[in-house]
């Protein structure tokens, strides 16, 4: 649950925020917004410091109702020198609620809007990495919910400039200790400067201690000093440990993206924010011509018991994928956030609960719902016995709902990402190898010729990674035909319409009851696999095997809908996925060289809705050495070298 607020009231500066866990007001007596102003943006030199830079990186210590954010955001948001990109990192270990963020805020006019932004995105916030976008993506707020010392232990920040902030020493000493102090000089680029509010001796000798060299300087009423410093220590730190996620950062310049699908057109556009000139090349006529051109997916986070690392990336990648498909696609024509059904498989076939790949084997555990509650439950719950009812299935105690779900269109995201200023899309083109030159890599047809050339190129072509990664790293990719049965409402008749559920229903495969194409409202119901099966085509016996899942999972609609499948009247959509041992995506550096280097992006199986932003601001954070949009080790996961 959101940490408890007392909202009290004082003479001199009227309602004001406290907590009643360390027993201490959120903000100083004359108000947050002139501690926000003067301690911190300008006790760091903001925003003269950050004059014309390509990114600028701010870490803070105690996100509290974010109002040091907020103030920052605004001085981005009015400087016309301001950065391309502004990166907000902070640790919070015991979250705000979204109406506390927006009543903090409702005392400053200038704030007021933003705040309802922060607070339209602040659900779920489970102990872990948080990535949230504003600005068309070039304010990134990177929240870390947990202790402070353990979050920084799972960022890779090179912070510029850092606000030292938190309940009183007294009251809160743990993130004032030396101990926190490393943690976050580890996070610092030298020469970094630190502000804040409190002087006192021992936070000036843990920091000293760490490597800040700080003075006193004047407060702001009705404090007499402040803190500020420089981050300069008389040794040379540490550098980290080589890992996959800390690479060295590279200058925007020119970048090849090969393959237009969810995975490439996502990195294309990620890069693209970032100052990159893009090419992305494909071997269809039209984008998202592969698995990416599935008529509808459903986006739906993943759920286990343990919340494995696969839940806990989908879950990441679900709230990006949300902040995109809201920012840049049509509510009800490109997407809808309609919530969906997980039902047990447990009255399936049991040949085909055996070979089903998806596995809900983890759903089958009531006992593990416990927790099901506060921020989990944003992400999932028990569901109803009214939701079942209302969805025409019979009530179990073992299905989940997921609010957070919906159906999506790849294609729509897919353009979308492509409009981005910057990238360049080109079809019919067939790369057959890759090879360095002299001004970069190259990118080679059938007979030799150069098709183009860059010192970046990203390859995000599903299996046939696997071909052109050949001599630059092993890869371990497993290619998964798959198939979609669909036909429209006005050919099923209106009993059928009616039995259709409201919300769309997942586990032994998916149902999802209503998505406008260009020939009417339709139903989709899928998906077949077939392993290492790389022609995508359509098959009877698939459409069959469809219908016997959907007879698993709504027998009602499987009851109407089954004079079609058996007169061959359904339409079919067929694909061929990508994916992994683990089911863990692939994304980092595959070789480096003195033309370039090659990254890559796949992997994604049936996850490319849920996971490719996500992937995408992932490859350019590790890119660029920003702050990771996950933890760390879960990001060094995924490396595609081990």
């Amino acid at each position: 649950m959101p940490e408890r607020i007392e909202w009290r009231h004082d003479a001199g500066t009227g309602t004001t925020p406290y907590s009643p866990r360390f027993a201490d007001r959120y903000r100083s007596e004359s108000g947050g917004l002139d501690q926000a102003q003067e301690v911190f943006l300008a006790g760091c030199g903001l925003p003269a410091a950050w004059h014309c830079r390509p990114q600028w990186c701010v870490l803070e210590t105690g996100f509290g109702l974010g109002l040091n954010f907020l103030v920052t955001w605004l001085a981005w948001r009015s400087d016309p020198h301001r950065p391309r990109l502004l990166h907000f990192v902070s640790t919070e270990a015991y979250p705000a609620g979204a109406d506390d963020i927006v009543r903090a805020a409702l005392a400053h006019p200038q704030l007021t809007g933003l705040a309802v932004q922060l607070a339209a995105d602040l659900y779920g916030l489970l102990p872990g990495v948080h990535r949230f976008a504003f600005e068309d993506g070039q304010v990134l707020l990177t929240l870390c919910i947990g202790d402070a010392k353990a979050m920084l232990r799972q960022q890779r920040v090179s912070a510029d400039s850092v606000y030292l902030d938190g309940f009183s020493p007294a009251k809160n000493p743990d993130i004032w200790d030396v101990h926190t102090f490393k943690a976050v000089a580890r996070c610092c680029s030298r020469g970094a400067r630190v502000a804040s509010w409190t002087v006192s001796r021992q936070v000036r000798d843990a920091l000293a201690e760490a490597g800040f060299v700080v003075d006193k300087t004047p407060g702001v009423p009705p404090k007499r000093d402040n803190l500020q410093g420089v981050y300069n220590p008389a040794w040379e730190p540490k550098k980290p440990p080589h890992t996959a996620a800390v690479a060295r950062p590279v200058a925007a310049s020119a970048c090849l993206v090969i393959g237009a699908g969810l995975a490439g057109a996502a990195v294309a556009a990620s890069l693209a924010r970032r100052g990159w000139r893009v090419l992305v090349l494909d071997l269809a006529s039209t984008p998202a011509s592969g698995a990416s051109a599935l008529p509808a997916g459903l986006l739906a986070p993943h759920y286990s018991p343990d919340d494995s690392p696969l839940s806990r990336l989908c879950r990441s990648g679900v709230r990006m994928a949300l902040q995109q498909a809201e920012r840049l696609l049509k509510a009800g024509d490109d997407w809808q956030l309609t919530g969906s059904l997980q039902r047990s498989a447990d009255k399936e076939p049991a040949a085909m609960a055996a070979t089903d790949p998806k596995g809900t084997a983890s759903f089958r555990h009531p006992e593990n719902w416990a927790g099901f509650e506060g921020e989990a439950a944003d992400w999932v719950k028990r569901s109803t016995a009214e939701q079942m009812r209302d969805a025409g299935v019979e009530a179990t105690g073992d299905s989940l709902y997921f609010p957070r779900s919906g159906w999506v269109k790849p294609a729509s995201l897919v353009t979308a990402w492509l409009h981005t200023p910057g990238v360049t899309w080109r079809g019919r083109c067939r790369v057959a190898r890759l090879a360095p030159g002299s001004r970069g890599w190259q990118a080679l047809d059938d007979n030799g010729t150069v098709i183009a050339e860059a010192p970046l190129v990203v390859l995000a072509t599903a299996f046939d990674s696997l071909r052109l990664a050949e001599g630059l790293a092993p890869l371990s990719l497993q290619a998964i035909r798959g198939q979609v049965s669909f036909g429209l409402h006005a050919d099923a008749g209106d009993n059928v319409v009616d039995a259709l559920p409201p919300l769309p229903l997942n586990g032994s495969g998916s149902l999802i009851p209503a998505v406008p194409l260009e020939s009417g409202m339709a139903w989709l119901a899928g998906a077949t696999y077939q392993r290492n099966v790389t022609t995508p085509v359509v098959t009877r016996q698939d459409h069959q095997d469809n219908l016997r899942r959907l007879q698993a999972l709504h027998p009602a609609a499987a009851a109407g809908l089954v004079a079609g499948f058996e007169a061959d009247r359904v339409a079919g959509w067929s694909g061929v996925r990508c994916a992994t041992p683990t089911r863990m995506p692939l994304v980092g550096r595959l070789a480096t060289h003195a033309a370039g280097e090659v990254w890559i992006s796949t992997g994604m199986g049936s996850r490319g809705l849920t996971l490719s932003a996500l992937c995408g601001e992932l490859l350019a954070a590790q890119l660029h050495g920003e702050p990771l949009p996950i933890e760390l080790s879960l990001a060094n996961s995924l490396n595609p070298v081990g």
